[in-house]
């Protein structure tokens, strides 16, 4: 895609965590959490503006001082456990609107999904394409394993229907590959999401990410989990999970 100024990259950061409180400026190797998802976005140089909606004077600051703009403070009702992220987006993109500052499409960025690079989002913008009928990009991740593993357990606690028919004699080879959501990327037109009130419709394209880089911060175990240290050589940045 061309134009790439007119997309908003925004990071919903409110302060309200329960299962990790205080998640998105907990230290992150050196780093508040939500500032490892500014500098991807700054350094993708396919964003026109980076900017940070959040409730907390804590992480507004936080994100301020890792290079985004924080322009408005999110209302206590988008901040709420309950709040949607498309109402957010939309009072987002509508409260910048109305400094002049309008965007053609919007790319949500996850605080939570530190390990997500740069490239990641280069490659998101890459498949966004309005005008050839793709409006909006997701980023997914392959399923470390499949659902047709998974079954509910009766209340006697006998397994005897737990295998599904489909599944029984075959190897995990020879099972479809099978995709989640992994939260780090939401790039769609403007049009769009306020047309159909979601991030996948119709008209959506898969940005597959690898494992690797597909860490949702929760709790405490996924922060361990999304510790990042960085080796320099001459020419070379090696990163790795603890």
């Amino acid at each position: 895609m061309t134009g790439t100024s007119r997309i908003l990259g925004l990071i919903p950061a409110r302060g309200g965590s329960k299962g990790l409180p205080g998640k998105n400026v907990l230290d992150l190797s050196g780093r508040p959490l939500i500032a490892w998802t500014i500098a991807a976005a700054l350094e993708s140089d396919v964003l026109g503006a980076v900017v940070v909606s959040t409730d907390d004077l804590t992480i507004a600051v936080a994100a301020i001082d890792a290079g985004a703009d924080v322009p408005f403070m999110r209302p206590s009702p988008l901040a709420c456990d309950d709040a949607l992220m498309v109402d957010t987006v939309l009072h987002a993109v509508d409260s910048l609107a109305e400094e002049g500052r309008v965007y053609d499409a919007v790319m949500v960025l996850q605080a939570t999904s530190p390990l997500c690079s740069a490239q990641d989002i280069r490659d998101a913008e890459r498949l966004f394409d309005p005008a050839g009928g793709v409006d909006s990009v997701v980023s997914v991740v392959q399923t470390a394993h499949s659902p047709l593993w998974v079954n509910t357990l009766p209340e006697d606690g006998r397994m005897c229907d737990f295998m599904r028919p489909e599944v029984i004699g075959k190897r995990r080879q020879d099972l479809p590959t099978y995709y989640r959501l992994n939260g780090a990327i939401y790039l769609i037109t403007v049009e769009a999401l306020r047309r159909q009130l979601a991030f996948i419709g119709q008209n959506t394209m898969e940005l597959v990410m690898p494992a690797d880089r597909s860490v949702d911060i929760d709790t405490i175990i996924d922060f361990e989990v999304a510790r990042p240290r960085r080796t320099r050589r001459p020419g070379v940045t090696l990163l790795w999970l603890d």
